[in-house]
C-alpha cells in the first residue's frame, strides 16, 4: 500500500524538503503543497525512472565514486587554468565518439552524470542502439587516450556494478 502512494520515498522526502526550503516558511499552505508535490510528482514520473537495481559490488561503486570525484576536481582545476592562461584559439575543443559496451540504463545514467558533472566534458548524444556516445571535450589533447580513459575508468566499473 505504501509503495503504491510513494513509489520513491527518497524522492518524496527530497521534494518535500526542497519545497519548504524554497518557500522559507512552515505555514499550513506550504506544508500542504509540499506534501502534495511529494506524493504527486513521483507518481507522475514513475515511468521515467529506470528499473530499480541492486548494488552488486559496493566496493567497486565506492572506488568509482572516489575516482570520479578526484577527476572532477582535477578537471575543474585544469579548465580554470586553461581559461586563465590560454587564448581561446589555442584550446582544442572537439566532439569525441566513444564506442560503448554497457547497455544497462542505470549504468548509462551514471555515466551521463559523471560526464556532465566533470568540468570540460558535456554529454552530447547517445546513439539509438546505445553503442556510441558523443561527448564534447573542452580541450582534447589525445583522442585515443581519452576514449580509452572513459572506457576503462568509468564504463568498465559501471558494467561490473550493473551488468555482472
Amino acid at each position: 500500500m505504501m509503495r503504491r502512494w510513494l513509489p520513491s520515498p527518497t524522492l518524496s522526502l527530497a521534494l518535500f524538503v526542497v519545497w519548504l526550503l524554497l518557500n522559507q516558511t512552515l505555514d499550513a499552505a506550504t506544508l500542504l503543497m509540499a506534501a502534495i508535490l511529494a506524493v504527486v510528482v513521483p507518481l507522475l514520473t514513475r515511468s521515467l525512472r529506470p528499473a530499480t537495481v541492486r548494488m552488486r559490488k559496493p566496493g567497486i561503486a565506492l572506488r568509482l565514486a572516489a575516482q570520479a570525484l578526484a577527476d572532477m576536481l582535477r578537471s575543474a582545476l585544469t579548465v580554470a587554468k586553461l581559461l586563465l592562461s590560454r587564448r581561446t584559439a589555442h584550446i582544442k575543443s572537439s566532439f569525441v565518439e566513444i564506442p560503448l559496451k554497457v547497455r544497462d540504463p542505470n549504468a548509462l545514467a551514471m555515466l551521463a552524470m559523471i560526464c556532465c558533472l566533470t568540468p570540460g566534458t558535456a554529454w552530447g548524444e547517445l546513439s539509438f542502439d546505445r553503442s556510441r556516445l558523443l561527448l564534447h571535450v573542452f580541450d582534447m589533447q589525445d583522442e585515443a587516450a581519452f576514449i580509452t580513459m572513459i572506457q576503462m575508468r568509468y564504463e568498465a566499473p559501471l558494467m561490473e556494478i550493473f551488468e555482472s
